[in-house]
């Protein structure tokens, strides 16, 4: 048997989605059989002795301080993107005219035009085989895989109601640090496109409807915060007492929304969306319900093997019923563990690895697109700008 050629990666950023995305490079061809077999060649970072302490972590065989090293490099046929969102554009500009394969954390960029120039260019690139995908990483959560399919099949008849919900409470001390991510100049929003996004990403691929227009309201709680401190996981605690730096993204976000509506011209459904860093108790309570008129699916990723299904055409007070997302029949599930050994959060990162690597081997585009992200990333401008608008309706740009 012909050992699969290699697919050198070279990884930007080493926090908390270089931790994930490490773990899921080594992991995937140890359960998937691929094409080609990842290896970690490189990961870079400013800090020389906090990239080579990663490196050394995590597996990677050597370290550079420079990004543009990385791409330089021959021995580097992709490179991962794992940095605040203010560096994404330039860096997977650079990497896909270079000739490298690139996989960009999500949101894709901080704003729409840099996600539009990012999309044009890749766009370009695909066109001589160099392939690009967003980490939207939830798509590969099994749970929500089995929805998609199950919509795609017609079980659920024609979609008339999105409820969404991303709830953490990682921010509800006040004395939270501020960390990059509370800088808008580096995150480009907060609770909005850190983890709305994905619900956004997830609510349009599950119905294969887009996001037309939206009415929003916006929220920071917390005006400004220590600006060091004791960091624990995204968070921690700051000293009460000492300097203090302004918060310049927003705490919560909720939108109303219209989709689409099917090809053949009929009602989109409506959608309600909240994303907030504040509710207390919810560590990451994705959650994602559908009514359509056969039937409603329902799902939170604090249960993530689980999916509740309503089939209307069973009797009307059967309700709903759960449905344990662990058999070999199910997305992603054959490859792992005997049924009912659940799966977790680091598996979605594991199954983005195994459809990109799959796609690159295929010579196809993966899924999601950075043309997908940028879609994305026109519904956040909508929704900063109604809610800059006292929640006036705003419509969301197809132009690219």
């Amino acid at each position: 048997m012909t050992e699969p050629r290699p697919l050198r990666v070279g990884m930007v950023g080493y926090a908390f989605m270089g931790a994930a995305h490490s773990h899921a490079w080594r992991t995937a061809p140890r359960f998937f059989d691929l094409p080609l077999a990842p290896q970690l060649t490189a990961v870079a970072g400013r800090n020389e002795e906090g990239v080579r302490a990663a490196a050394a972590k995590y597996g990677w065989e050597s370290v550079e301080t420079d990004w543009r090293r990385l791409i330089e490099r021959d021995d580097i046929d992709l490179i991962d993107i794992c940095t605040p969102g203010n560096t994404h554009a330039e860096i997977a500009i650079a990497a896909l005219e270079a000739g490298k394969h690139v996989l960009c954390e999500k949101p894709l960029a901080n704003s729409v035009e840099e996600a539009g120039k990012m999309t044009a260019v890749a766009q370009a690139a695909a066109e001589r085989g160099v392939l690009s995908m967003c980490g939207f990483s939830y798509r590969r959560t099994p749970a929500l895989a089995l929805a998609k399919r199950m919509v795609d099949e017609g079980r659920l008849g024609d979609i008339r109601h999105v409820r969404a919900q991303y709830l953490q409470d990682w921010l509800s001390d006040a004395d939270a640090p501020l960390t990059w991510r509370l800088d808008k100049s580096k995150s480009g929003s907060g609770s909005l496109g850190d983890i709305g996004a994905h619900s956004i990403d997830a609510a349009q691929w599950i119905t294969g409807q887009a996001i037309t227009g939206v009415s929003a309201l916006m929220e920071t709680f917390v005006k400004e915060r220590p600006v060091g401190g004791d960091f624990v996981g995204l968070g921690g605690h700051g000293g009460s007492d000492g300097p203090k730096g302004p918060v310049t993204v927003d705490d919560a976000a909720l939108f109303t929304a219209r989709f689409s509506g099917k090809h053949d011209g009929g009602t989109g459904p409506v959608g309600i969306f909240e994303a907030t860093r504040f509710a207390l108790g919810r560590k990451n309570a994705m959650r994602l319900e559908l009514n359509g008129t056969k039937g409603s699916l329902a799902f939170n990723f604090e249960d993530m093997n689980s999916l509740q299904f309503y089939d209307a055409s069973l009797e009307p007070d059967a309700g709903f019923r759960k449905i344990m997302v662990t058999e070999p029949s199910h997305p992603y599930t054959g490859n792992w563990w005997p049924t009912g050994h659940g799966l977790g959060y680091e598996h979605g990162f594991t199954h983005q690895v195994v459809d990109l690597v799959n796609a690159i081997g295929a010579g196809e585009q993966p899924s999601p697109s950075f043309a997908d992200a940028l879609q994305v990333q026109k519904v956040l401008a909508a929704v900063e700008a109604s809610a800059a608008a006292e929640s006036r309706w705003q419509n969301v740009d197809k132009e690219h």
